[in-house]
């Protein structure tokens, strides 16, 4: 069963991001200090893979002015996310998909956290080249997601692993997850990371977060 339709999975989703995730609550605020440089107090705003509505509710309890679309195909992590934002849930326009979706906007900033290392490299270009294309000129995008250095995954999975189970996390569990993360994901260098950014059409590409295994960039559409 895939964990975003497991109900046990979905119920425990808020738990784990700051347990797997070094410097989680961090990573949130840089985000939304990021995108306020160039997002105007009455923004549009692009979640890209919504589901759960941890980001959104910090952009939207700090930015009362801001509106949100939130896109995620997972019907459960959607109901979790409007749960997730309460009385803030009416501030946003939900879509259950992919970036096919999403609105053509125009927005004013996008996000699009913990979501490109499920894609593959192909429909990953594509998507960060439909995120662009529904951002106005020199709206931010803030990404983060797995990203390893070639050669280097068996190393950073396995510190991922050691990191959850310093956080709490079964150690069985954990490596449970470092396996399947491993035969499943994905994931891209670094490098490669940065290169499709460029490719799609993004500009003043800058890394802003390093975590383990986790990296994060801000760039312009």
């Amino acid at each position: 069963m895939n964990a975003f339709s497991d109900p046990q999975a979905v119920a425990r989703y808020a738990e784990n991001p700051p347990r797997l995730v070094p410097g989680y609550a961090d990573l949130q605020r840089m985000a939304l200090l990021l995108l306020t440089e160039q997002a105007p107090a009455g923004a549009r705003v692009l979640v890209l893979g919504a589901g759960g509505g941890l980001e959104l509710k910090v952009f939207a309890d700090a930015r009362p002015g801001w509106s949100f679309v939130g896109v995620d195909p997972a019907p459960a992590m959607l109901d979790l996310a409007r749960k997730t934002l309460g009385a803030h849930a009416d501030r946003v326009q939900w879509h259950e998909g992919t970036i096919d979706g999403a609105p053509d906007g125009p927005f004013d900033a996008a996000t699009c956290i913990l979501t490109l290392h499920f894609i593959a490299r192909a429909e990953r270009l594509r998507t960060l080249k439909e995120l662009r294309r529904r951002l106005t000129p020199g709206a931010p995008l803030v990404t983060a997601h797995f990203s390893i250095p070639g050669g280097e995954r068996d190393r950073w999975l396995a510190r991922y692993a050691a990191f959850a189970t310093a956080s709490g996390i079964d150690p069985v569990q954990a490596e449970s997850a470092r396996a399947g993360i491993a035969a499943r994901l994905p994931i891209l260098s670094p490098e490669d990371d940065e290169h499709l950014l460029r490719e799609a059409g993004f500009d003043g590409i800058g890394l802003f977060y390093a975590g383990f295994a986790f990296r994060g960039w801000v760039a312009y559409a």
